[in-house]
C-alpha cells in the first residue's frame, strides 16, 4: 500500500479460522439517504434486537458505525473509482476498527472504542468492519492480524496500528493519545 503503516506491540488475535461467539455483536442496518437523518446501527444481544433508532445528525452523540463494502466505497474511500490514490470522503478524521466476533482482545477493545467514540462525538466517526464478512475490505489495507485500528486524519494519509495494550485504561490512553496525535492535531 502506499501509506505509511505502523504497528504497536500489544495483545493481538493474529489471524485466525475458528470463530467463537461473543455475547454482543453490531447488526448492519443501512443508513438513510436523507442528508438529515443518521440510522444507526443497534446491538444484538442474547437474540432480542434493539430498536433502531433514527436522529437528526445534530443530536448524534458518538457511537460506532459498522461498515459494508458498500457503505465504505460511499463514506471512507472509493477504491474501485481511485486505487492508486487515497481519497478520503468522510467530513470529518475518522477511525476503523477491524475485528472479528471470535477474537477476545477485539471484544476488550470494542467497548473502549465506544466510550472514546462518545468524548471525541462531533470530532471524530468511528467505524467497525467485521473481517470475516468484510474480507476484501481486510484484504485492501492487508489487515493480517486483528484488531488492528486505520485512523483517517480529515487530509492527508492514514495509518494503521494493530493490537491493544495489556489493560483497559492503557487502552483508552492508547486511543486516546492516537486520536490527539494522528487526528486532531494533524494538518
Amino acid at each position: 500500500m502506499f501509506w505509511a503503516f505502523s504497528a504497536i506491540v500489544a495483545v493481538s488475535c493474529g489471524n485466525k479460522a475458528s470463530r467463537a461467539s461473543g455475547d454482543e455483536q453490531i447488526r448492519d442496518i443501512p443508513v438513510t439517504d436523507e442528508a438529515e437523518k443518521v440510522t444507526q446501527p443497534v446491538a444484538e444481544t442474547a437474540g432480542e434486537l434493539a430498536d433502531v433508532e433514527t436522529v437528526s445528525a445534530d443530536s448524534v452523540k458518538g457511537g460506532t458505525i459498522l461498515l459494508t463494502k458498500s457503505e465504505f466505497l460511499k463514506s471512507v474511500w472509493n477504491y474501485e473509482k481511485t486505487p492508486q490514490e487515497w481519497v478520503f470522503l468522510g467530513d470529518k478524521p475518522a477511525i476503523i476498527d477491524f475485528y472479528a466476533d471470535w477474537c477476545g482482545p477485539c471484544r476488550m477493545a470494542s467497548p473502549i472504542l465506544e466510550e472514546v467514540s462518545h468524548e471525541f462525538a462531533g470530532k471524530i466517526t468511528v467505524y467497525k468492519i467485521d473481517t470475516q464478512k468484510e474480507q476484501e475490505l481486510a484484504a485492501v489495507f492487508g489487515v493480517r492480524g486483528i484488531p488492528a485500528f486505520l485512523y483517517i486524519p480529515k487530509s492527508g494519509k492514514p495509518t494503521m496500528m494493530a493490537g491493544i495494550a495489556r489493560t483497559k485504561e492503557d487502552t483508552k490512553k492508547m486511543f486516546v493519545d492516537n486520536i490527539n496525535k494522528i487526528l486532531l492535531n494533524a494538518k
